[in-house]
């Protein structure tokens, strides 16, 4: 069993992001059994799930002529525009049907406001809305967080880099990720997690 002050953070391994989803990363589900023992080593263990109304910013059409995977301006900053996806209630939204939840003590839904991405578990994309994790967390003690999921370069990578500069010692697994790489992102969120401190393990 792991130390009373580390917590295993699993990150969206929905249906939309597993293979034959609408955001489907390539190799996805290949990950569920690595996580699923995982779970049994740690005394706090946390799910995320990505939660979009059906008219949410990030989603393409809702922009009038844009292309899913282009960028827009928004009021926070670039936003990639997504195709639609883990719509709240939808099957593409529950959880990879393999994925344990029972050994789960809190589930985080992020991206529920329309007008707002939330890649990070702990931030919205302003980085400054908070989804609530760190209260959890700091509340039970927790100082150390274990962190697997999908997408390595989005979710996972956001979630790391809030997790790190709040003062959190964060390891990423890596071989319990899947990304989707768009333009050299894996390459680059490797490096930013790096260099914020972040313990990138098989």
């Amino acid at each position: 069993m792991r130390a009373p002050d580390e917590a295993l953070i699993v990150i969206d391994v929905q249906n939309d992001f597993c293979p034959g989803g609408a955001l489907a990363v390539a190799g996805g589900d290949e990950i569920v059994p690595r996580i699923n023992a995982l779970m049994e080593g740690f005394s706090c263990v946390v799910l995320t799930q990505d939660w979009h109304p059906g008219d949410h910013s990030s989603f393409a059409e809702t922009h009038p002529g844009a292309a899913a995977f282009s960028q827009v301006d928004m009021p926070y900053g670039k936003q990639t525009l997504w195709p639609r996806h883990c719509v709240q209630g939808s099957t593409g939204a529950a959880f990879h049907p393999d994925v344990r939840t029972d050994p789960a003590h809190l589930i985080i839904r992020k991206g529920f406001r329309a007008g707002i991405d939330s890649y990070s578990a702990l931030f919205e994309n302003d980085r400054a809305t908070p989804t609530g994790l760190e209260g959890y967390l700091r509340s039970r003690g927790i100082g150390r967080l274990v962190m697997v999921g999908l997408a390595t370069d989005y979710c996972v990578a956001y979630s790391a880099l809030d997790a790190a500069r709040l003062g959190f010692a964060v390891t990423v697994l890596t071989e319990a990720c899947r990304a989707i790489d768009l333009n050299g992102s894996l390459a680059s969120q490797l490096g930013a997690m790096r260099a914020a401190g972040v313990q990138l393990l098989p």
